[in-house]
C-alpha cells in the first residue's frame, strides 16, 4: 500500500463534509474521488475540497482504481448496500455508524468482507478520541474501583424542516439508531455485555422512537441507566461511577473537547484532567487509524473489530425488540 492513502467518499452529505475538512488534517491522506446521485451536489463538493473526480453513480465510485479505500455517508438504511457494493468490487471501507440497521445486515457485510480479504471498519469515531482513551486508561488501572453504574443522557430537539432521518421509518430514523448508539457504545466499553436489557420508548408522529429509555443489568449488581430524546434539549453527559472514584464526562461526551472531570472517593473535590485539543471536527483519528491498517495490509481494525461491532448491533437489535422499534429491514 502507497504511504498516501487515497480516500473516496461516497455520498456528500453533512458528515461528509465535516470528515472531508478533517481529511487534510491528516498527512498521509488525499480525497481523490467523490460520488453522489445529486450532481449538482456533487459539484459544489468537490470544488469545496479540490476533488478530481466526480462520480454520479456509487458503483463508478466503487470501481475507481484510483481510490484505495471509500468513506460511506449515507443514510442508514443505505449503509448495507452501499458497503456490499464496494466490498464487492474489493474495495476497502470505512461505513458511517450505524454499521447496518441489524446483526443479519452487519453479518453479512463483514463476512464478504472476509471473502474478499478486505480491510472493513465501522465509523464509531468516538473510539479513536483522546478523551475515550484518556477513560480507558482510568479503567485499566483502577482508578474507579469497581463500576457499579454508568448514566448517560443524549438528546436535542430538532428544529424545522427536520433532517429526513430523525423521524423518517424508510430511512431508520429515531433516537436510537442516530444518538442512542452512542450511549450503548459508551455502556458497552465499560461494563461489556449486559445480562439483562429493559427499554421504553416514547413514539413519535411517525412511528419511529422520540424517547428511549434504556437499562442495563449484570450479574454482578451493576446497572447502566440510559436516555436518548428528540424531544428535549438533555445536558449529554456521561457518569461512570465505581467504589473508588468516578468520571463525569460534560459538554458532548461523545465528541472531542469535552470536559475530563475524576472524583477520587478518598479525596475530596475535582481533579480536571486537560485533553489534548486538535482542529476539526476530531474525524481525523479514525482516519488516520485506517490508513495504518492498510499499510500494515490489514483486513480488521485491532481498535475497533468485527467482535465490537456486532457486540454492538446486536445490543441495538435487542433494545429495539424490547421497545417495539421496527424498522423494513427487519422483515425480510
Amino acid at each position: 500500500m502507497a504511504q498516501v492513502i487515497r480516500w473516496g467518499i461516497l455520498g456528500c452529505g453533512k458528515i461528509a463534509r465535516k470528515f472531508a475538512s478533517d481529511l487534510q488534517l491528516v498527512n498521509d491522506a488525499q480525497l481523490v474521488s467523490i460520488a453522489s446521485r445529486n450532481p449538482e451536489n456533487g459539484q459544489a463538493f468537490a470544488a469545496d475540497f479540490s476533488v478530481k473526480n466526480i462520480h454520479t453513480t456509487y458503483e463508478a465510485l466503487a470501481t475507481d482504481n484510483e481510490v484505495d479505500v471509500i468513506y460511506i455517508a449515507t443514510p442508514h438504511n443505505l449503509h448495507f448496500e452501499n458497503t456490499m457494493l464496494c466490498l464487492q468490487h474489493r474495495k476497502a471501507v470505512l461505513c458511517e455508524k450505524p454499521f447496518a440497521i441489524n446483526a443479519r445486515q452487519s453479518a453479512q457485510m463483514i463476512a464478504l468482507a472476509q471473502q474478499q480479504n478486505v480491510f472493513l471498519m465501522e465509523a464509531l469515531w468516538s473510539k479513536f478520541l483522546p478523551h475515550y482513551q484518556m477513560l480507558q486508561q482510568y479503567l485499566q488501572q483502577g482508578r474507579l474501583g469497581k463500576i457499579m453504574s454508568v448514566l448517560i443522557n443524549f438528546g436535542f430537539k430538532p428544529v424545522p424542516p427536520y433532517a429526513p432521518r430523525i423521524f423518517e421509518p424508510s430511512l431508520a430514523g429515531g433516537t436510537m439508531m442516530d444518538i442512542g448508539i452512542y450511549n450503548v457504545f459508551f455502556a458497552l466499553s465499560v461494563l461489556g455485555k449486559p445480562d439483562m436489557i429493559d427499554a421504553v420508548m416514547t413514539p413519535a408522529y411517525t412511528g419511529v422512537d422520540e424517547q428511549c429509555a434504556v437499562t442495563f443489568r449484570y450479574n454482578n449488581g451493576a446497572i447502566a441507566q440510559l436516555f436518548s430524546s428528540f424531544s428535549s434539549n438533555l445536558s449529554t453527559e456521561a457518569d461512570i461511577n465505581g467504589t473508588e472514584g468516578r468520571i463525569h464526562l460534560s459538554n458532548r461526551f461523545y465528541a472531542p473537547g469535552n470536559n475530563f472531570e475524576y472524583y477520587s472517593n478518598n479525596t475530596e473535590g475535582r481533579e480536571l484532567i486537560p485533553i489534548e485539543k486538535e482542529a476539526g471536527f476530531g474525524y481525523q483519528y479514525e482516519a488516520r487509524h485506517v490508513g495504518d491498517c492498510l499499510r500494515k495490509g490489514l483486513t480488521e481494525s485491532p481498535i475497533m473489530g468485527f467482535a465490537d461491532t456486532m457486540l454492538l448491533i446486536e445490543t441495538l437489535d435487542a433494545i429495539r425488540a424490547k421497545a417495539g422499534i421496527v424498522y423494513d429491514a427487519d422483515k425480510i
